[in-house]
């Protein structure tokens, strides 16, 4: 039996259109067996049934106050998560989301070409990336720098696009720890063309296999 996953895609600000792509490209790559849904009462049923969570470009305030206790137990008690894009634009009024996820999105320039740089090898996530490979994407910006607190798995070259904010250290994905839990977060995935990347596509399923515990 495949592990399962709670795939939650619940926006209550900017709604991005590529939540259908990346909801068929996690069914697609055939590791997981998905339960998708966008209401937060999903959340009073038992995590536990799940090996990992999934919040997909989710925006704003979108769990309820029972909710976001039941997802803290869920994780501090073992739990995997799993960020994507807009999920850093995610529940600004709950101080524990933010340590969960390691950094809040701050702003992005404009949508355009630039160059992922694959900072760290031995990771599930990035075993199948090459060094540096080309992506178009928003290049999500930060309130603050993740790094000291986080595992960096990718940054952003800011010299091959125009408009980045954070300068040579410029992370994009990582992994971390909370409580005997694991939290995988990546900025990538503001397209629907992103999901048909292999490359993304390796990466999502390494980093999220990873969070859920199924991975050396």
């Amino acid at each position: 039996m495949r592990p399962r996953l709670l795939v939650f895609t619940r926006t209550a600000d900017y709604r991005h259109d590529s939540i259908p792509a990346g909801v068929d490209c996690l069914r697609a790559l055939g590791a997981f067996d998905i339960e998708h849904t966008e209401d937060p009462d999903a959340f009073a049923a038992p995590l536990e049934a799940y090996r990992a969570v999934v919040f997909l470009s989710t925006s704003g305030e979108v769990l309820t106050p029972a909710g976001r206790e039941r997802l803290a137990a869920y994780i501090e008690q073992g739990g995997g998560f799993a960020g994507v894009h807009a999920a850093a634009c995610t529940e600004y009024g709950w101080p524990y989301y933010g340590q969960l996820l390691g950094a809040r999105f701050d702003r992005h320039p404009e949508l355009q070409p630039g160059r992922v740089l694959t900072e760290d090898t031995d990771h599930p996530a990035t075993r199948q990336l090459p060094p540096a490979w080309d992506f178009t994407d928003e290049w999500y910006d930060f309130r603050a720098n993740p790094r000291g607190t986080v595992r960096v798995l990718l940054r952003a070259d800011e010299s091959s696009y125009r408009g980045g904010g954070m300068g040579n250290d410029h992370p994009l994905a990582w992994s971390r720890e909370q409580g005997t839990g694991r939290v995988f977060y990546t900025a990538l995935g503001h397209t629907a063309e992103a999901y048909g990347d292999p490359r993304f596509r390796a990466h999502l399923k390494g980093g999220i296999a990873w969070a859920a515990g199924i991975t050396p």
